[in-house]
């Protein structure tokens, strides 16, 4: 296929059908700029997935309408900011003097009001980019560390709420300091709305995750899974009493895998994601992003399609919210870590060996596995 003959064509019969009167002159002008310079490789990655599904086209253009929406929300003071990032020659994340922490808020605020007022004492320990662990609206008792998001939309209210989350982000860099919050993107909470329309029997949300009437579909991908938290239960699929399915659960029985097969949730997660740049983070930690493309007969981890999904995710990025950048959480071998930092995929990544080994040296005094894996240390994009 000729992408790029194809993807010109597209863009302008999408925004020949799109009414974006919503937008101002200036923010139309810029968004059809970023939609030119980024649209054929969104298009592309978009097409090699999604492609082969008759309803492509009304999808990817309803990806277009969230995209400009997502402009639309976002706030004059991050709006400079992107064009301000977009002439820097060296960005934020490749600066030599860069401090990070991560903190969940209730230990160290413990609210987001009282995290706030304890931004001097970041500023005397030199910090430049805080990271604070999942803070979203969670059940209690099955939250995961929070790593259950019932609303991505909302704060657990223990902690605050999303205007106090605003003006904490706010406040952080106007200090300097950038804020990275969590994208939990491979699975929702069964509390989710998503979910709780799907255990009404609604057809739409069904389709947002994998379910199964009997045990042959999950049996034969079992074959080629490894289970990630055995000791808490077996297997990767949990029987729900409500609907008389079985539900993809990855991790623990109440988060539901989301079906990246079907392209409305490929769009909806992006209007939550959207959502939570326009907060005003930084970046975006990809939480198991190495889990959400499943591939029968293969162990459902690092797919072709999941980097193709991350890259199309980064295109709208670029389009709506250029200033925030991805940190990919690859909890996987160092060759696979390796294939997610890209300037077009994700620009920060965990370095999990390297995490591992400074431990193993700490417990053990010797640093003969440091050595040897530092010697061997690989190598990322020049403009990660």
């Amino acid at each position: 296929m000729n992408y790029a003959a194809s993807s010109e064509q597209c863009l302008s019969r999408i925004l020949a059908g799109l009414d974006l009167s919503f937008l101002s002159q200036r923010d139309l002008k810029l968004f059809t700029n970023r939609l030119n310079s980024h649209f054929h490789e969104l298009f592309t990655r978009y097409v090699d997935v999604y492609g082969h599904q008759f309803d492509c086209y009304y999808h990817l253009s309803q990806l277009v309408l969230s995209l400009a929406m997502g402009l639309k929300n976002r706030k004059a003071d991050l709006k400079r900011l992107d064009r301000a990032r977009s002439h820097d020659d060296k960005l934020w994340h490749q600066q030599e003097n860069q401090v990070g922490m991560a903190c969940y808020v209730d230990l160290m605020g413990p609210t987001l009001t009282d995290l706030q007022a304890k931004i001097p004492y970041f500023k005397s320990l030199g910090l430049t980019y805080l990271h604070l662990m999942p803070l979203y609206a969670s059940p209690e008792g099955d939250s995961d560390g929070g790593y259950a998001v019932s609303d991505y939309r909302k704060v657990n209210p223990v902690l605050g709420n999303m205007k106090e989350l605003e003006a904490l982000s706010k406040a952080l860099r106007d200090a300097g300091i950038n804020l990275v919050l969590d994208f939990v993107f491979n699975h929702t909470s069964d509390e989710h709305r998503w979910a709780k329309a799907a255990l009404t029997g609604d057809e739409n949300y069904q389709n947002y995750y994998y379910l199964f009437d009997d045990r042959t579909i999950p049996d034969q991908y079992e074959q080629s899974l490894r289970e990630i938290f055995p000791q808490v239960r077996r297997g990767s699929f949990t029987w729900n009493e409500t609907m008389q399915k079985w539900v993809w659960t990855t991790f623990n029985s109440f988060q539901w895998d989301l079906n990246y097969s079907n392209p409305a949730v490929f769009n909806a997660i992006t209007e939550e994601m959207l959502f939570l740049a326009n907060i005003g983070c930084a970046a975006l930690r990809l939480d198991a992003l190495a889990f959400i493309w499943k591939q029968m007969g293969t162990n459902c981890e690092n797919q072709p399609n999941a980097h193709k999904l991350i890259q199309a995710f980064n295109c709208c990025l670029q389009i709506t919210a250029p200033a925030v950048v991805f940190k990919s959480e690859a909890i996987v071998h160092p060759d696979e870590v390796l294939k997610y930092i890209r300037q077009d995929e994700c620009q920060l990544s965990y370095n999990p060996l390297l995490m591992a080994l400074i431990w193993n040296s700490l417990a053990t005094r010797k640093t003969r596995l440091l050595t040897s894996s530092m010697q061997k240390s690989f190598a990322i994009e020049q403009d990660c």
